[in-house]
């Protein structure tokens, strides 16, 4: 490999990455997989999920044209999610990420902790 020839810019990787790398993200995209929610609905789904990281991660969908919000004037509003014919583009390779972390996580796991054991242990020389 040449030395440059990966640009962050131009890379198709960091460009889906900074799309879904919010811890949140994924979970907002399952929650909406099976169609159209209300904004209670979404956070009841989503364990540990604060308003504020919801709200901001809703926004941060809409404003990519991942998921569209529906306001229906009501007191209080009804507001409703969808995902977008975009957003759904995005549920099957979610769902290979979920197999590949529930077929290897574990092993992720043991690597961290041989790797930290080895950090705390003293160097022979």
């Amino acid at each position: 490999m040449k030395s440059g020839d990966i640009s962050l810019a131009a890379c198709s990787y960091s460009h889906v990455l900074e799309i879904i790398s919010n811890k949140w993200t994924a979970l907002v995209i399952y929650s909406l997989e099976s169609g159209t929610i209300r904004y209670g609905e979404i956070r009841k789904r989503i364990e540990g999920i604060s308003q504020k990281m919801l709200t901001q991660t809703l926004r941060q969908l809409e404003r990519d044209g991942l998921v569209s919000r529906k306001v229906t004037p009501a007191v209080p509003p009804i507001v409703e999610y969808t995902l977008t014919p975009l957003g759904e583009t995005l549920i099957p390779n979610l769902r290979m990420l979920k197999e590949w972390a529930s077929n290897h996580y574990s092993a992720v796991t043991k690597a961290r902790e041989e790797y930290d054991r080895s950090e705390t242990e003293p160097v022979v020389r």
